[in-house]
């Protein structure tokens, strides 16, 4: 076999598995096209307080509701077992732990009753991945280049049919997602929060909730390395629930009864005063909505106390305060607060939405689109066409 002929051969073979490769990309884009509603700010006499069934006995319990851990085969990220990264979090103070691997469910490894059935769905070359809470099984279908909003929304509309709720992972890292995506799509309850310098006020929770996306803000680690001290310990969420089985947890955080808070690195590598510093961290004392004024108090005063609303614009700021308080205007469609401190840390409460509660149990408005059909079958012809082609093509190029 002469040189010529095992390039050509060798040639043959990675065209071959490119348009194999794309071919599978192309036969998971099948999806739906959506007519999503026009913006619509939250409105109405009543103001929707997440922190109604806040009991000071029992707040506040810290969790980490995002945790990877050792699992086998070619998906494995950690090389922590679920056991080892569960001491690992008490050690911090942690109350609440949920693993939260990639299309894999995972048992709790000291107590089956603290079970909660969490994943994260997601194989897709964007990073569009989907916390579902509450799932009896895995789906393990993934769109896996989802370009288009629709395809996005078809994706949380299915996760969310099987789950009690679900939640959009690490928005500012998914790619080719957009503030004009969270303008549109809609069905999930959480968001998750970020503590990147660039993002610290999380402006794109204000692009959903200024369009009428309700849902609560929060923070988790996202842990995949429970041995690098920059990578722990420095985002959880401080949930108000007497007990820490799945049901109360569920319940507190459809109601929005909790906090979140990035956490500066202490110790910078010495895992001597992180431990330490994690022990006396600032809380949240009180919180909640008397009238038409939300106030909130602290047990450490903060630099700055800032209350934002409605296109991220600063409602109200305290300088220097332990407490402050901010009463909502008829025009404000929602306000939430975050709390400042000198050495990084920062606390985010959730919003505080106007509503009408005699025709709502809460802000939440679920689907706001719906199936245009004649696009639905004119994309998906184009799909399958485009799949034809690519099919084709290795057809061809087999049998020469």
């Amino acid at each position: 076999m002469n040189g010529i002929k095992i390039i050509r051969i060798t040639l043959k073979s990675l065209v071959t598995i490119v348009l194999v490769a794309i071919s599978i990309v192309i036969s998971t884009c099948f999806s739906p096209i959506y007519d999503f509603a026009e913006p619509r700010p939250f409105s109405g006499p009543d103001i929707y307080n997440p922190y109604h069934s806040l009991d000071s006995a029992h707040c506040w319990k810290r969790a980490n509701l995002h945790t990877h851990t050792r699992v086998e085969g070619i998906l494995n990220e950690c090389d922590f077992s679920a056991d080892s990264t569960y001491h690992i979090y008490k050690s911090f103070g942690y109350d609440i732990i949920g693993f939260t691997n990639h299309n894999e469910l995972t048992k709790h490894p000291i107590d089956k009753r603290l079970q909660m059935d969490i994943y994260e769905h997601g194989y897709n070359a964007l990073n569009y991945h989907i916390m579902t809470y509450g799932a009896e099984s895995v789906w393990h279908y993934d769109i896996l280049f989802p370009l288009f909003t629709s395809q996005k929304q078809h994706l949380l509309y299915k996760l969310s049919k099987d789950a009690d709720f679900v939640q959009i992972n690490h928005p500012q890292r998914i790619r080719l997602f957009n503030y004009a995506d969270l303008e549109k799509i809609g069905g999930y309850r959480l968001m998750e929060l970020t503590s990147s310098e660039k993002e610290i006020e999380n402006e794109f929770w204000d692009t959903a909730l200024t369009a009428g996306h309700y849902s609560h803000g929060i923070m988790n680690d996202d842990l995949h390395y429970p041995d690098r001290p920059e990578k722990i310990a420095i985002r959880c969420s401080f949930i108000c629930t007497p007990t820490d089985d799945y049901a109360m947890v569920r319940d507190r955080l459809l109601e929005g009864c909790f906090y979140s808070m990035s956490i500066p690195n202490y110790g910078d590598g010495d895992w001597k005063e992180k431990y330490e510093r994690n022990k006396e961290l600032p809380m949240v004392k009180d919180i909640g909505l008397r009238g038409n004024t939300i106030h909130i108090a602290l047990s450490e005063p903060a630099d700055s106390i800032k209350f934002v609303g409605s296109n991220h614009r600063t409602l109200h700021t305290a300088y220097s305060a332990t407490s402050a308080e901010y009463t909502m205007l008829p025009a404000d469609p929602y306000a939430r607060i975050m709390a400042f401190y000198s050495d990084g840390a920062v606390i985010y409460s959730n919003a505080f939405v106007r509503y009408d509660s005699t025709t709502q149990e809460s802000p939440y408005r679920g689907d706001m689109y719906n199936i245009n059909t004649p696009l639905t079958i004119l994309f998906n012809i184009v799909v399958a066409l485009c799949l034809g082609v690519v099919l084709r093509l290795i057809y061809i190029i087999i049998r020469r």
